[in-house]
């Protein structure tokens, strides 16, 4: 089966590469525009699925999409348009706890199944000379929240509660969760038929008794 990864994000393609699963990088054409009145974690879902529509080229490939926001106190923080804007976000940050919603979605056969993943992050307390010497080295400028913890900013968290991966932009657990809905489960390396039979829609035949 041919899976395409809907995301340019090195991050989510080193995923792929850990669970040794062979992908097709396919980064979909989707303004990640954020919505006015909408909180992070409806965001995270719609812009998964969408990416994930806008990638499918043919029914039969397996396409995975995802969108990870970082929020804190329910409020989105996106990528920092300049090294000011990520030293301001770093400061709000530190010392504090925040949330990372990954929005997931797995399309194939002409349906799409979407969930998110929540992961809470704290930050141990940063003077402002830590958050500015981070800043210098370039690598908050293109990440959400203004960090990455699979990078230099693993120095800044303290502790976290939920996924790691997700943290890093693709909750591998919900991934699998997917991936079942499908009737397909994870063998190391591989994806083969699972057991039960796909999951039906709500409003297919098969599914009302």
């Amino acid at each position: 089966m041919k899976i395409v990864l809907a995301s340019g994000s090195p991050r989510r393609r080193e995923i792929f590469e850990l669970l040794a699963l062979d992908c097709v990088v396919r980064p979909p054409d989707v303004e990640e525009t954020i919505l006015e009145g909408m909180g992070p974690e409806e965001e995270a879902r719609r812009l998964a699925m969408a990416k994930a529509a806008a990638t499918v080229s043919d029914p039969g490939e397996l396409v995975v999409a995802a969108d990870t926001l970082v929020a804190l106190d329910n409020e989105i923080l996106g990528k920092p348009v300049d090294p000011a804007d990520a030293f301001r976000m770093l400061m709000r940050l530190q010392g504090r706890r925040h949330e990372v919603f990954t929005g997931l979605a797995v399309s194939l056969n002409g349906r799409i199944e979407a969930e998110v993943a929540i992961t809470s992050v704290w930050f141990r307390p940063l003077d402002a000379a830590e958050c500015a010497e981070y800043v210098a080295t370039g690598e908050p400028l293109d990440k959400a929240g203004a960090y990455g913890i699979q990078g230099l900013g693993a120095a800044l968290v303290q502790r976290i509660e939920g996924e790691y991966f997700n943290v890093m932009g693709l909750p591998v657990q919900l991934l699998l969760s997917l991936l079942d809905r499908f009737g397909l489960r994870y063998a190391y390396g591989s994806l083969e038929p699972s057991e039960r039979t796909m999951t039906p829609r709500p409003e297919d035949p098969g599914a009302r008794g």
